[in-house]
């Protein structure tokens, strides 16, 4: 398979760092907030870079791009996150070409996410290119390729399994505490904040545990309210999160916050007490561990899951990925034809004037010439050439020497076009 480039000095990169060599501390370090995403993309911008995906999620960040080197996206990274080049080095990877287009199809079909076939991924790309967008950084290329890679995921969970029993974290999350307290549904729990992953937790545990003790405490308290209106649960003040952690038997913590928002100065001795942490960076401090009656989990080893859900996802993966080659091939299809596209259309124009010349020739040396005949006539020969042009192109194996050949005889001006 050729390598396909936009320009013949830029290759296309994917450079990030997902949960496979980086820990939950270290992937906080790397991640972008909304507003140094928007920043970096400014920055791109004005560095020269023409397209440019970012995606920052619990488990990866990740930028997609074209680029003279990868180390000019590996250091906006940098730059807008706290982590180094250095550390980068030694938990990130660098996807070039065609392997880079193979690494979006995995993580946008869910193959490549923390917990199989967690689609959540693709809703998050989706946002994400409607930020670059916005930048005027999505043009051809990238929104052709975002688009395949959405069109793969949606035929992937209608097509398959590997989206069936949905184990999202959300859902690890409830599956866990089901699995690890005895009488749920008796048990008081504590939602510290209502991001998108809080939601989903809170959806989940009203719909698996039948409980109706449930507590949504958030920074925001508007927004937690938003929640405890669609779901029927009770609302609690940031500043009563002592006293309610006090009630609580699981406490589940997804503030979101770059530092952790809870450690054992909240907590009574003695106290026996489920914690989950839901959060990138962590926002639970270690130092609860410390307490005899807590039980610390992070999210990291709620992946680790395994039940007969996953299982059924695992059966389901090589039918997800004949989806992805037939939809990735009709990618790299419509890469080759844009290939040769500027050639194809400078062809034309070079017949079209060719035709014209030899039109107003005629008309001059022949009475009562039928021009309209003519026009017909010499319109579909051009078409019959292009077409033969474009059949061969399409076929062929050598198609950069057959596109110099073309510029060379026809003397196309392919610059202008």
């Amino acid at each position: 398979m050729n390598q396909y480039h936009l320009s013949k000095s830029k290759s296309f990169y994917c450079i990030g760092l997902s949960y496979k060599k980086a820990d939950a501390t270290m992937r906080g370090t790397f991640s972008l907030s909304s507003e140094n995403k928007a920043l970096l993309l400014d920055e791109a911008k004005a560095q020269g870079i023409q397209e440019l995906l970012v995606i920052s999620t619990c488990n990866r960040t990740e930028l997609y791009g074209y680029a003279e080197h990868p180390f000019q996206l590996i250091q906006l990274l940098c730059e807008f996150s706290n982590g180094s080049v250095d550390d980068f080095q030694k938990i990130g990877y660098i996807y070039k070409n065609r392997d880079a287009v193979q690494h979006i199809f995995r993580v946008g079909t869910g193959l490549d996410s923390q917990i199989l076939g967690d689609f959540e991924i693709i809703g998050q790309i989706k946002q994400s290119s409607s930020v670059s967008r916005q930048k005027g950084l999505l043009s051809t290329f990238l929104e052709r390729l975002i688009n395949s890679v959405i069109n793969a995921s949606k035929r992937i969970k209608n097509e398959t399994n590997l989206s069936a029993g949905a184990a999202s974290v959300s859902f690890a999350a409830v599956q866990y505490i089901l699995q690890n307290v005895a009488n749920i549904s008796e048990k008081n729990i504590l939602l510290y904040g209502v991001g998108k992953i809080g939601r989903n937790t809170c959806e989940n545990l009203i719909k698996h545990t039948q409980n109706n003790h449930i507590t949504l405490i958030n920074r925001t308290r508007k927004k937690a309210e938003q929640v405890a209106g669609k779901f029927n649960v009770l609302v609690k003040n940031e500043n009563d999160l002592t006293s309610e952690i006090a009630n609580a038997d699981v406490l589940v913590v997804a503030t979101g916050a770059p530092q952790p928002t809870v450690h054992k100065q909240l907590i009574a001795e003695n106290k026996k007490l489920l914690i989950l942490d839901l959060s990138i960076p962590k926002n639970v401090n270690e130092n609860v561990k410390e307490l005899s009656g807590v039980t610390l989990v992070h999210m990291d080893a709620l992946s680790k899951l395994t039940d007969e859900t996953l299982e059924r996802r695992k059966e389901a993966v090589p039918n997800a990925l004949l989806i992805i080659e037939e939809v990735k091939n009709e990618f790299f299809e419509w890469m080759n034809s844009r290939k040769f596209a500027p050639t194809i259309k400078a062809l034309k124009n070079k017949l079209e004037s060719l035709k014209l010349a030899e039109l107003d020739f005629q008309r001059k040396k022949i009475n009562n010439f039928n021009e309209e005949q003519a026009e017909i006539i010499s319109n579909r020969i051009i078409q019959k050439i292009t077409t033969q042009f474009v059949n061969h192109l399409k076929d062929s194996q050598t198609a950069d020497e057959t596109i110099s050949w073309m510029q060379q005889v026809f003397q196309l001006d392919v610059e202008a076009v």
